[in-house]
């Protein structure tokens, strides 16, 4: 029987990946339900050719006009708007699989909303585990969900793991992520503060949305990932460490109690995760071009340093402080990154907006869903008022 799949953020980046990786399989996979923000006319492409039985945009506007053009279209896709309505995609009982590709943290309600119903959840949204914490891994123990990793690096740590999670403490000595160190790697020091969005958003290795390619030029996206491997690896953070390896190759490592290492290498193909998590664990043909060692001219890697990328150790400082402080630093980051693509703070301010907002929050155990917004909501009041008075 056919995979019934829901993609939630259908017109990013992730979500057409996804898209491209269940139309290679229409004898496995069914699209039942998509859902975007404002991409009218990307979801209505997707609509003709997937035809799912929903579709959901987060405005009343953008819904109306997609509800328009499909019905012109003669298709019998169903419009819905609004959160309300994401959420309930992604708890529908006609869904066996959610794909979260929602960006930041308006993707934590329907992540949780999925994991407390039991759905196959491929997480592409890490801020669902960088504010949930232990708040979402709680639903989804609680909702009996299989929880697969889509991030690159964490598909990569899961793919070195052996399948029963039951052995994983015993085994694992550390976790190294990978990371491409960025468009800045090699920037002067001095030069970094005048560094303008286009420049930030050149990404090395992959074509990104903007705020996750900013977050690659800082390293805040690796940041948030060690905080995601603590929560989806039962990790404490000393034993997670990040290394830098520009040829993205090496996808991530795994060291075990005995010193060896296993890793996963491939081409920079987010198909690749992405079909790792709709078979697992099975293994299905994703699309991606397959590594030619002959052409490999060499790999490499080297320790991040803090002068360059102090985003990235802000990750362990709130790993190690009060429940709620990963929350404070996401929220932040978000509107750090959004003034700095406004042009509003300089791109050496995205740093100084998050660890003054870390240090200016007052922190409370987040214990539902609730908690996490309103300490979301003060967070990023407190940092929007610091981006207010470096602008002025």
């Amino acid at each position: 029987m056919k995979q019934r799949v829901a993609v939630l953020g259908s017109t990013g980046s992730i979500g057409v990946n996804t898209l491209d990786v269940v139309a290679r399989h229409p004898d496995r996979f069914e699209i039942v339900a998509l859902t975007a923000a404002t991409q009218v006319d990307a979801m209505l492409a997707q609509c003709v050719r997937f035809k799912p039985r929903v579709a959901v945009m987060a405005s009343a506007p953008h819904a109306r006009e997609l509800a328009q053009k499909i019905k012109e279209k003669g298709l019998l896709t169903r419009v819905e708007q609004a959160q309300e309505a994401i959420e309930n995609v992604a708890s529908w009982s006609e869904v066996d699989v959610v794909m979260a590709a929602i960006v930041g943290a308006a993707g934590l309600a329907p992540c949780l909303a999925a994991a407390r119903a039991g759905k196959r959840l491929l997480l592409a949204n890490k801020e669902a585990l960088v504010v949930g914490g232990d708040v979402f891994m709680n639903a989804v123990r609680e909702g009996g969900a299989t929880l697969l990793p889509i991030d690159s690096e964490h598909s990569a740590i899961f793919q070195c793991l052996p399948e029963d999670a039951s052995q994983w403490a015993r085994r694992i000595d550390r976790i190294m992520l990978t990371s491409s160190g960025g468009p800045f790697r090699q920037t002067p020091l001095e030069e970094l503060a005048a560094m303008t969005p286009s420049q930030a958003c050149a990404h090395p290795n992959f074509a990104m949305g903007r705020k996750i390619s900013v977050d690659s030029a800082t390293m805040m996206n690796k940041a948030l990932e060690v905080i995601e491997a603590r929560w989806l690896f039962d990790l404490p953070p000393e034993r997670i460490e990040v290394v830098i390896h520009p040829q993205q190759i090496i996808h991530s490592m795994v060291q075990f109690h005995d010193a060896s290492i296993l890793a996963q290498l491939g081409t920079p193909d987010m198909r690749v995760p992405i079909a790792y998590g709709l078979s697992w664990p099975e293994r299905i043909e994703s699309g991606a071009g397959r590594l030619d060692f002959s052409t490999l001219a060499g790999l490499t890697f080297e320790a991040p340093r803090r002068e360059r990328y102090p985003g990235l150790f802000l990750a362990w400082d709130a790993l190690r402080a009060p429940e709620g402080t990963c929350a404070v630093l996401n929220a932040a980051n978000e509107v750090a990154v959004a003034a700095f693509l406004d042009r509003r703070i300089r791109f050496d301010q995205i740093h100084a907006v998050n660890d003054a907002t870390l240090g200016a929050v007052a922190l409370s155990k987040p214990a539902s869903l609730g908690d996490l917004l309103a300490l979301d909501a003060s967070a990023r009041r407190q940092a929007e008022s610091l981006v207010a008075r470096w602008a002025a």
